[in-house]
């Protein structure tokens, strides 16, 4: 685990929980299992809602590994909106340097 990665553990150890609550403005909560390892994670992102669903823009993408989960065909995940953990469905999008996930929120 390089220093960055060990930062952003720190950051998102104290985030995760006001962000939960709402907090944060648009930061939010994702859940999701991971693709290999079967490990349920979550972590704070901003969250911008469109539509059904909404997008999760990924900063620094190259040096995190996350949003890998939803590469290809993505994965299910649920993300903490007005208090509730709504299910959905993430498919990671990469345009050059950026990413980010749309999400397709189930009803």
């Amino acid at each position: 685990m390089n220093a960055l990665q060990r930062a952003a553990r720190l950051v998102n150890t104290v985030v995760t929980p006001l962000a939960r609550r709402g907090r944060l403005g648009p930061m939010t909560v994702v859940s999701y299992t991971g693709r290999r390892s079967g490990r349920e994670f979550e972590l704070p992102v901003a969250f911008q809602r469109e539509d059904e669903g909404g997008v999760i823009r990924v900063e620094a993408p190259d040096q995190k590994r996350w949003w890998r989960n939803f590469t290809g065909e993505g994965a299910p995940l649920r993300v903490r909106l007005d208090g509730v953990d709504r299910p959905g469905h993430g498919v990671a999008v990469r345009d050059g340097r950026r990413v980010r996930v749309d999400v397709r929120l189930v009803a």
